[in-house]
């Protein structure tokens, strides 16, 4: 009687039945769906078979071991709806969130959205981050997906062309997995799923820092380029030498600039969805303070006389409260994040180069490291959290020193200015700029080149250690190395390991 009362008992919780194919469909109770409130029950179907009776039996048996451990899904929803739930809930900033719903929106959508959310395991997810990093336009390799110029009737011009497979980059691949995760745990944590298939599958690697800055030629045509218009080459030299981030920058007011102790004070940034604008906290809801160098101060003066004047020109009164950067007399309104970064694009491609303005904020890094300031002073500019290891990562090369010699180091290797007196404190003209001073190293390699090719240095003498360069010149031992690898570079002189550098034999050096 007990063995008839199990048999019954397992068969009210599981049978098998065979189909008109001939197939056998196993079916389980899996409780509850906590969403629908229906009676939820787990499915599968087995070919028709000589063993196929004894198949099922395996998969009933199987079926019931994960319904008792709690790893069986407990819900046939579609992954579309578990994303909607976990946007709804997920806290993120609002262009965050923009983000991801647009993830969701062309990829996770339209490729995993109608499939359950039990039914998603490493495999199915490995194959979708292959296809994003075949091509983002998920043609599945047929090739005939058309770009159109309108969705209506029209005769095709230059502006539709037939499809190119373009793979989406790592970063984005590897935010989608994230995004998927973290919605698969929530599903785990609610006893949606037993288990995240996100931890079964391979996610893609993350993309390597490449940080690839204007070189210092660049920085000065870009900086000559844009000082025709006073705010723009305000904007842009103020990028450069604070490396602030665009919303930083479009956010900041004049009462956020104290000229008594050149600090300018950043504690906002400006957020942009299409049209929509607002003020909100900094990437890294961190409030810095950045010392300003003489030269850029004065700039400052210079350009806040000039808005002055504009307004008063016009029967307003400059408010203390208002944008720096405004394109309205009165500077109530901040310029719009996008607006800066498609006219540094366009102002770059007039002068040949494919560069957006997040460079400049590498740029200003790169040559604060370069002159010896310590990678925790970089990261406090920036506003990198992690108290340096993000700088670290993405810059490299650390050597100490403080925020005043930021401030100073960083401007005596920015163009120089034409005109400009950087001690007086009064406001100026504002000027043009001319090619930028030769770097440090250059000035040490100019010295010890006019050494050699003087006499001062005979060929085969040693020339003084980069140790002696360094302290000599007052400079870090990367900038004095620097000058010695310039001058080998030009055959001047000859370096071996172990032994002092000399100078190259009189016909290498001619």
């Amino acid at each position: 009687m007990a063995t008839s009362g199990k048999s019954r008992q397992a068969r009210s919780r599981g049978n098998i039945r065979e189909l008109p194919s001939g197939s056998l469909q196993v079916r389980v109770y899996g409780g509850i769906d906590p969403l629908t409130g229906k009676r939820h029950e787990l499915t599968e179907v087995i070919p028709a078979g000589k063993d196929a009776s004894k198949l099922a039996e395996k998969a009933r048996t199987r079926m019931l071991a994960e319904v008792d451990d709690r790893r069986a899904p407990r819900t046939k929803v579609p992954v579309a709806e578990l994303m909607d739930r976990h946007l709804e809930l997920l806290d993120v900033e609002e262009t965050t969130r923009a983000g991801y719903e647009g993830h969701v929106r062309r990829h996770i959508k339209p490729l995993l959205g109608h499939l359950q959310v039990g039914r998603i395991n490493g495999e199915t997810l490995d194959a979708f981050y292959a296809e994003l990093r075949r091509c983002r336009e998920h043609c599945r390799g047929k090739g005939n997906v058309d770009h159109h110029r309108g969705r209506g009737e029209h005769e095709c011009d230059a502006r539709c062309r037939p499809h190119r497979c373009r793979p989406m980059s790592k970063s984005a691949v590897r935010q989608i997995h994230n995004l998927l995760n973290g919605a698969f745990a929530r599903a785990e944590r609610w006893r949606w799923i037993g288990a995240n298939p996100a931890r079964q599958a391979d996610p893609p690697p993350p993309a390597k820092a490449n940080p690839t800055p204007p070189s210092p030629a660049q920085a000065a045509a870009i900086v000559t380029a844009a000082w025709t218009d006073p705010w723009w080459g305000m904007l842009v030299w103020l990028a450069m030498t604070t490396g602030a981030r665009r919303g930083e920058l479009c956010s900041l007011r004049w009462t956020e600039i104290d000229f008594a102790t050149s600090v300018i004070d950043i504690d906002s940034s400006i957020g942009q969805i299409g049209r929509r604008v607002w003020e909100k906290d900094t990437k890294s809801h961190q409030r810095r303070r950045i010392v300003l160098d003489p030269q850029t101060l004065a700039l400052l003066r210079s350009y806040l006389a000039s808005c002055a004047n504009v307004a008063a020109q016009l029967g307003i009164a400059l408010p203390e409260t208002g944008f720096v950067f405004s394109r309205a007399p009165d500077h109530s309104l901040p310029i719009k994040p996008d607006n800066v970064t498609q006219r540094y694009g366009r102002m770059c491609k007039r002068l040949g180069w494919d560069m957006h303005i997040h460079q400049l904020r590498h740029y200003s890094a790169t040559e604060l490291i370069a002159a010896g300031v310590d990678v925790r002073t970089v990261a406090g500019r920036l506003g990198h959290s992690g108290g340096g290891t993000t700088t670290l990562k993405v810059y490299s090369a650390w050597v100490g020193e403080a925020d005043q010699r930021a401030a100073a180091s960083l401007i005596g290797r920015l163009p120089e200015l034409i005109g400009f007196d950087s001690t007086s404190n009064g406001a100026q003209p504002l000027p043009a700029p001319l090619p930028r001073a030769p770097a440090p190293y250059e000035l040490i390699a100019n010295d010890l080149r006019g050494a050699i090719r003087s006499g001062a240095i005979r060929p085969g003498a040693a020339v003084p250690t980069v140790k002696d360069l360094a302290e000599r010149y007052g400079v870090a031992l990367a900038t004095a190395h620097r000058a010695v690898a310039l001058l080998r570079e030009e055959n001047l002189i000859t370096v071996s390991r172990g032994k002092r550098a000399v100078v190259a034999a009189r016909r290498s050096a001619d």
